[in-house]
C-alpha cells in the first residue's frame, strides 16, 4: 500500500522532522503515509478537536496518501508488548519499504519510547506462526528524522535537498497554529523562523538552499557515486 510510512509520537512531528523529505518524496511518485503515536495532548493552547482538525490541514497541505492515528496516551508513551503488537499490525497491513522514526537520543521521554516501540514492532511485523493480524512484512530500511528537544548537534547519515519543498513544508507546519503560533511574544522569532534557519543551515552544509538531516544504524549503500551531490 505505501512506499514509505513515517511514525511520529505526536501530531506534527513528522512536519517538524521531515515535512520536506515527504513532500519530495510525494512528488517523485511515491506513496507516504503517516503514523500518529498519540493525539498530542493535553498542550498549552490545544484540544482534541483543535488538533485532530489542524493534522487534518497539514495532511491535505502535504498530500499525504493516508494517515492514521493510534491512539497511544501521550507523555506517558511506552514500548509496552500491546504498543509493540499495534504498530506490528499496521505495519503488516501498510507494507511500507521504508519506515521514518525519531531519531534515538532526545530529551522527550515520549520519543525516545516511540524509537523503542518502532524497531521493536518492524522485527515483530516478519514474524509467522503469530495470531497478529496481517500477513508478515518486514521494511528494508529504517531511517531517523530529527525533531529533537534535546540540545544536540546532529552528526547526520546524510543530508536531503528540500529547496523545492520548504515552502510546502512551512505551510504544513503552519496548519499547526495551536502549537507554534499562538502565544508567541510579539517581535521573537516564530518556530518558523528557527526551522528555516535550521534548514538553510543543513542547506549550505550540501551547497543547496534549504536540507534535512537524516540518520541510520545501518550502512548506507550507493549504486553510483554520482547520486551525490
Amino acid at each position: 500500500m505505501l512506499d514509505v510510512l513515517v511514525i511520529a509520537p505526536h501530531p506534527d512531528d513528522a512536519e517538524l522532522g521531515m515535512g520536506g523529505a515527504i513532500a519530495r518524496l510525494i512528488a517523485s511518485g511515491r506513496r507516504v503515509g503517516v503514523l500518529d503515536l498519540t493525539d498530542g495532548e493535553p498542550t498549552p493552547h490545544g484540544s482534541l478537536e483543535i488538533r485532530a482538525r489542524e493534522t487534518r490541514a497539514a495532511t491535505q497541505a502535504l498530500g499525504l496518501d493516508w494517515r492514521e492515528n493510534l491512539g497511544l496516551p501521550n507523555r506517558s508513551l511506552e514500548p509496552s508488548l500491546g504498543a509493540r503488537r499495534r504498530v506490528a499490525e499496521v505495519i503488516r497491513r501498510v507494507r511500507p519499504t521504508w519506515l521514518f522514526a525519531p531519531y534515538w537520543e532526545d530529551a522527550h521521554p515520549d520519543h525516545v519510547a516511540a524509537t523503542s516501540l518502532i524497531e521493536a514492532a518492524r522485527f515483530w511485523a516478519k514474524l509467522t506462526k503469530t495470531d497478529m493480524l496481517g500477513e508478515p512484512w518486514y521494511p528494508e530500511r529504517i531511517y531517523y528524522y530529527y525533531c529533537i528537544h534535546l540540545r544536540h548537534a546532529p552528526r547526520p547519515a546524510f543530508v536531503l535537498d528540500i529547496s523545492p519543498h520548504w515552502n510546502l513544508k512551512r505551510s504544513a507546519i503552519a496548519c499547526y497554529e495551536s502549537q507554534f503560533l499562538v502565544g508567541n511574544p510579539a517581535g521573537s522569532a516564530t518556530i518558523l523562523d528557527r526551522l528555516r534557519d535550521e534548514s538553510a543551515y543543513w542547506g549550505r552544509m550540501i551547497g543547496v538552499e534549504y536540507g534535512e538531516p537524516f540518520a541510520s544504524r545501518e550502512p548506507i549503500g550507493l549504486r553510483d557515486l554520482r547520486d551525490l551531490i
